[in-house]
């Protein structure tokens, strides 16, 4: 009897479980099906499941002949997104290894300084940013999308290095220190190869903002020639009520794409580098 009670709660969890996973990515099933629906039956009916089935959305989105063409735009995106997450590896891998491992003079304070500065807005700087690269003639360029990566604007990434690098046995660098390395030797050698898991979650991290960043990208792009995706999906939307409805989604659909992928690929990696915490001298 106790062990029928237990099947059926198990049982009534997962049904409960789908259910809600079901009404979660209802949106998304509905925007997917919707791509291939004609214009006028997007919004005229209330099924799910296209009664004419047509790719015209996606290849009007990706040749241009709605006016809009994603495919410089999915090039410029892949552009900033890889040189941004190369860029958070730099700044964050040496930040974190000098905040981890090395003492210096005002360490504390310059780490509780980095900290402070998670807290500010990316709104409250973003009009400095703007002037100074406006100054320097960079505006309409990736430039300064990328460059901030290499300077540890993100501090999130750093704090995320700090923390891993202290979890990792400080017997390594006594050992190395006796082997004969230097500090650049033993970063490189030791500290970086271990750190593998921080570095991938920040590539994905990374990654995803970059690639869904449409303020940023807004703000500093105004040539239709360097748009980005998320920039060319707003294009697809119309004040006047002229909103080319089925293109949006088709593009959206091609867009969640690289996230979804890289997700599940790296998903694993997320665990492990919160696992790989608990390591003990």
């Amino acid at each position: 009897m106790g062990a029928s009670k237990s099947v059926l709660r198990s049982g009534g969890r997962h049904i409960l479980l789908i259910v809600i996973s079901f009404i979660m990515i209802y949106p998304i099933l509905w925007m997917f099906f919707s791509s291939f629906k004609p214009d006028t039956q997007i919004f005229s009916t209330t099924k799910l499941w296209p009664t004419t089935w047509t790719f015209q959305h996606y290849i009007d989105g990706i040749t241009g002949a709605s006016g809009v063409s994603f495919g410089p735009m999915f090039l410029h995106s892949f552009e900033i997104s890889f040189v941004v997450v190369i860029g958070s590896l730099f700044s964050s891998a040496l930040t974190g290894f000098a905040f981890g491992r090395l003492q210096f003079h005002g360490r504390k304070f310059l780490f509780g300084f980095m900290l402070a500065t998670m807290m500010l807005p990316a709104q409250v700087v973003l009009i400095p940013q703007y002037i100074i690269f406006h100054k320097f003639g960079l505006i309409n360029t990736f430039v300064p999308l990328m460059l901030p990566s290499f300077l540890g604007t993100t501090p999130f990434f750093i704090y995320l290095m700090v923390q891993f690098i202290r979890g990792l046995p400080k017997d390594l660098d006594e050992a190395a220190v006796i082997d004969g390395c230097s500090t650049w030797r033993m970063f490189r050698s030791i500290i970086l190869p271990l750190t593998r898991p921080a570095i991938i979650t920040i590539s994905i991290f990374a990654f995803y903002w970059t690639w869904n960043d449409f303020f940023g990208q807004l703000i500093y792009l105004n040539n239709p020639n360097l748009f980005t995706v998320p920039i060319g999906l707003n294009m697809f939307m119309d004040n006047m009520g002229n909103s080319q409805y089925g293109d949006l989604f088709a593009m959206s659909i091609i867009s969640v794409i690289p996230v979804m992928v890289i997700f599940v690929i790296f998903q694993r990696y997320l665990v492990e580098g919160i696992a790989t915490h608990g390591l003990k001298n």
